[in-house]
């Protein structure tokens, strides 16, 4: 059975492709980027990848013989205003290409839409819906309201509030309930449902089985770790309040931040049906999907993040656009250093940022997260997915990955900070010296007036990065 998955680099796809393999199925996996092929997956026997973006207007052909297909293609963090426009365009051109192989049934993640007002966010979930609806396939729906999982965006936040805040004045929409659900669960539905015609032209609510406000869910998820937590809300805080509330207090991206707030003012409870009996399924409990999470986080074995996902950042662009450092231009800080033993230095700038932090002048570093966040920019508190893995792609701090490569021996990040300008750092070995590169291209006067401000700070910083990189403690 030969299977389409779209979406494949984000949250929910790159764990459905890892079990899929494992029921033997032949997959095709579409992305916008070759360069951002997980690791995981990449060298798998029964899989190919196909590039493509939906949001183009020429685009390849679908390989005819496709027997199903899974739409996981999701633009809620999206930096752009018209984020609805741009999910439908997506959804109509990929039933367009779908409809011309010979693909049996489309499988589709969306949100619970149950309420009379819908959030912006839910409302796109349903147009969406609606514009995958066939004559030439069978749609299945599963609508899903929170989804707990190690790195899942809104595990991610309650971890930030609840670990961080022993006392919490929160805004009003804390009180409104929902229905989480666990990962695992959710990925039995998709994988359970493929090929199973009593859900074939059919939607259905997924939840756990319990409805929680989310100040029941921040409470409960501090007894889990051993926390005593207090929460007191307050009815002033509006919408925008709210979003900058939650941006400051999370490691969130202001615009998923908003997207959020939107969301939960509504109430997600699910639509009772047989679907866990027609998929042999049974939910955990809210309580359980957490313990669950922070096994997988202790083994340090979390498959993916939200804050993989390009848009939870500044980028714009394919990696591959900024992979070539530009030579002309640009203001420079590069300095080289005799390595004492090769294995021991790949390990520490493989390992750099996140908790971590940068081995010198750590503190400085997260002066210049918290100016970021100030302006608007990421900050330092999406930190990184695995503490000594990366892959092109990944977050870490307030940069980007863009290459990765232990065998060039290379490492080179983007900056996704808020700059008057483009910033690259690299790290490279050559002939058993460490070169370490700055490159900053400005953007007019300001960008020039930047890199004279922070050039006094360069000294010790990076002197201080290199001089611990090389190190042998």
């Amino acid at each position: 059975m030969k299977i389409l998955i779209t979406g494949t680099t984000g949250y929910i796809a790159k764990r459905l492709v890892l079990q899929l393999l494992e029921n033997n199925y032949e997959l095709v996996c579409c992305v916008r980027d070759l360069n951002r092929i997980p690791d995981e997956i990449e060298n798998k026997e029964n899989i190919e990848f196909l590039k493509i973006d939906f949001l183009e207007d020429t685009l390849p052909d679908l390989p005819k013989d496709i027997d199903a297909a899974y739409y996981l293609i999701h633009s809620m963090s999206t930096n752009s205003g018209d984020f609805e426009d741009l999910e439908r365009k997506c959804a109509s051109n990929f039933k367009t290409l779908v409809e011309k192989t010979n693909c049996k049934q489309v499988i589709y993640l969306s949100g619970i839409v149950n309420d009379n007002s819908l959030s912006k966010h839910l409302q796109s979930r349903l147009q969406v819906e609606q514009t995958l609806a066939s004559n030439k396939y069978s749609l299945t729906t599963f609508r899903a309201g929170i989804i707990v999982g190690s790195g899942s965006a809104s595990f991610e936040i309650i971890r930030d509030i609840v670990e961080k805040l022993p006392v919490m004045i929160t805004p009003k929409w804390l009180n409104t309930k929902t229905q989480p659900i666990a990962i695992r669960d959710v990925l039995s539905f998709l994988v359970n449902g493929l090929g199973n015609e009593k859900v074939f032209n059919k939607s259905f609510d997924i939840c756990g089985p319990e409805i929680l406000t989310y100040k029941q869910m921040l409470l409960e998820f501090g007894k889990v770790r051993g926390l005593k937590r207090y929460i007191f809300t307050l009815p002033v805080l509006t919408p925008r309040l709210s979003s900058y509330w939650l941006y400051f207090v999370t490691s969130t991206s202001f615009n998923l931040a908003k997207a959020l707030v939107d969301s939960m003012k509504v109430e997600v409870i699910a639509k009772p049906s047989n679907i866990n009996e027609i998929l042999n399924v049974t939910p955990i409990t809210y309580s359980e999907a957490v313990d669950v999470a922070f096994q997988k986080i202790e083994q340090n074995a979390v498959i993916s993040s939200w804050k993989d996902a390009i848009s939870s950042g500044v980028f714009k662009d394919q990696l591959s656009k900024h992979v070539q450092i530009p030579q002309f231009g640009c203001f420079k800080d590069v300095r080289s250093r005799n390595i004492v033993n090769e294995e021991v230095t790949i390990n520490k700038i493989w390992s750099i940022g996140g908790e971590n932090g940068w081995y010198s002048f750590t503190w400085l570093w997260k002066i210049r997260g918290y100016m970021d966040k100030l302006v608007g920019g990421v900050g330092l508190r999406r930190g990184r997915t695995h503490s000594s893995y990366l892959e092109p792609g990944d977050p870490l701090d307030f940069w980007r990955v863009l290459l990765a490569d232990k065998e060039e021996k290379r490492l080179l990040l983007f900056a996704e900070m808020k700059l008057p300008g483009e910033a690259w750092l690299e790290f490279k070995i050559v002939k058993n010296q460490l070169f370490q590169r700055a490159v900053f291209r400005p953007k007019g006067i300001w960008g020039r007036l930047y890199w004279y401000a922070v050039l006094p700070f360069h000294a010790f910083v990076f002197n201080g990065m290199i001089d611990a990189l090389v190190s042998e403690k």
